[in-house]
């Protein structure tokens, strides 16, 4: 055989086993599982895996891939690269299906207006009392029963009191004399009865008694003697109360105080006195709180020209709180409390749900103050929030409101254990995930991707799903085969 014959022979021979070779290598499972493997996500080595989880429980994360001990799924990684975009994007399609309603943040002050109980009481402060100053006997009473409505000037009392009757007499007989010495001692007559408490008002009578009468108009509404009795040095002998102004004692709640300063003006109105409306004013907020009822009393001065009102009635009162400063208002059904932290979720400018911690002020009308947190205009979600909360949570968002308790995003989440069950039970209930079932994985065929969310929906390739802010689902080919094999009848053997 010539040398052309051989070289010829061996090109043959060589574009034989390149084609063979080309065939085997896409006919073999193993070249068709490194294929499927590199097209399940591209450019994966580049990327950082955080943790990997379960869509439909994605609280519970896992320290490597594998299948999910909870659904008959695998688990789906978390990129690092994923917590760097803020917010969560849902397509406007999904949020109508979702029922996600959104509202423009308005400044604004909460409408006044507060309604309390209260009860009306005597105004201390037009409160006089007629008291002995020295010794005394009580001969007689002309006010004998208590509640009774005096006259400025009327009797009281009458009294038998040696040192208030010869300090009268002096006075009386010096105020009379002409003489220049007499007038020198008037003076020194009059201090005499000031230091004796002589109180204004009290005469002498021609037989040396003393007649003490109501200092002012208003009801006796405590007699301390009985007639016979003796009065010592500075008992108290009757109080007597003016009627013109009440005090109404209010008990405003803890959360309503804002607002509520002296001067307020008040609206009360008495069952007892139909159709009328007595007004006021807050003179003062009592410096002590009520630790069983958390409410604070306000101290009201209530005109009372014509007497209508006594004390001891019941009165239903409606205050005015000064308007404050304007606030961002929202919702109260926006607000999500999580008993550490109160927080919002905002629509941005990219058209992404943002979590955004706020620090809340007074409620009321349906409304929320926010003090701080928001400026206004925004857009906060007020139907559907605990949707979106919950995937930004899993997305890593909320990690960046500033909690000092978050975890860190740059490193792996450890796997939880599952509510209801300890640590230890948690570890031998829940399958690890072996190499062996990692290579078993990358060699199974794939149908295509889907979003757990609508698995009705299927793509060619993986990728973010356009619906929620999560990774496409693989859907291999033996899952068929094994659902078909679980619903196909069983063969009843013939006898």
């Amino acid at each position: 055989m010539s040398r052309l014959q051989r070289s010829a022979i061996a090109a043959f021979l060589l574009v034989v086993g390149a084609v063979a070779g080309y065939w085997w290598g896409h006919r073999s499972p193993a070249a068709s599982a490194d294929t499927a493997s590199t097209t399940v996500q591209p450019g994966a080595a580049e990327k950082a895996v955080l943790y990997w989880y379960d869509p439909m429980a994605p609280d519970q994360r896992f320290d490597q891939p594998g299948q999910s001990p909870f659904m008959d799924m695998p688990l789906v990684p978390k990129y690092a690269d994923d917590t760097q975009t803020a917010g969560v994007a849902i397509a406007p399609g999904v949020r109508q299906n979702l029922g996600i309603r959104t509202v423009q943040v308005e400044l604004g002050s909460l409408p006044g207006g507060l309604r309390v109980p209260g009860t009306l009481t005597w105004d201390l402060r037009r409160e006089h009392v007629v008291s002995a100053r020295v010794d005394a006997l009580v001969e007689r009473l002309n006010v004998k029963a208590p509640y009774e409505t005096v006259q400025a000037g009327e009797p009281l009392a009458t009294l038998l009191a040696p040192a208030w009757s010869s300090a009268i007499a002096e006075y009386q007989a010096l105020s009379r004399a002409q003489s220049a010495p007499a007038q020198a001692l008037r003076a020194a007559a009059r201090e005499r009865l000031r230091v004796l408490g002589v109180p204004a008002g009290a005469t002498r009578t021609n037989d040396g008694r003393i007649v003490l009468r109501a200092p002012v108009d208003g009801v006796v509404s405590e007699i301390a003697v009985r007639e016979g009795q003796t009065a010592t040095m500075g008992m108290p002998l009757f109080r007597i109360n003016g009627t013109d102004t009440l005090w109404l004692e209010a008990a405003i709640p803890q959360a309503g105080l804002g607002g509520i300063v002296a001067g307020t003006p008040v609206e009360a109105t008495v069952s007892g006195v139909p159709g009328e409306m007595f007004e006021g004013r807050v003179e003062t907020l009592l410096p002590q709180l009520d630790a069983g009822s958390r409410t604070q009393r306000a101290r009201i001065v209530i005109e009372n020209p014509d007497g209508s009102l006594v004390p001891g009635m019941f009165a239903e009162v409606a205050l005015k709180p000064v308007d404050g400063a304007e606030h961002p208002l929202v919702p109260s059904e926006a607000l999500i409390a999580t008993g550490t932290q109160t927080r919002v979720i905002v629509l941005d400018d990219n058209d992404r749900f943002v979590p955004v911690a706020v620090r809340t002020g007074r409620s009321g009308g349906g409304v929320t103050e926010i003090l701080s947190g928001l400026e206004g205009g925004e857009r906060v979600v007020a139907s559907g929030q605990f949707l979106i909360d919950s995937e930004a949570s899993l997305s890593g968002a909320l990690d960046r409101l500033g909690d000092r308790d978050a975890p860190d995003a740059s490193a792996p989440a450890a796997m939880k254990p599952m509510e209801g069950m300890d640590e230890t039970t948690q570890q031998t209930s829940i399958p690890r995930l072996t190499t062996r079932d990692n290579r078993r994985n990358e060699q199974r065929k794939i149908l295509y991707w889907y979003d757990p969310m609508t698995p009705g929906q299927h793509f060619d390739k993986p990728g973010k799903s356009p619906f929620m802010d999560m990774q496409l689902v693989p859907k291999y080919a033996d899952e068929d085969r094994a659902s078909d094999a679980a619903t196909a009848p069983a063969q009843v053997p013939q006898p």
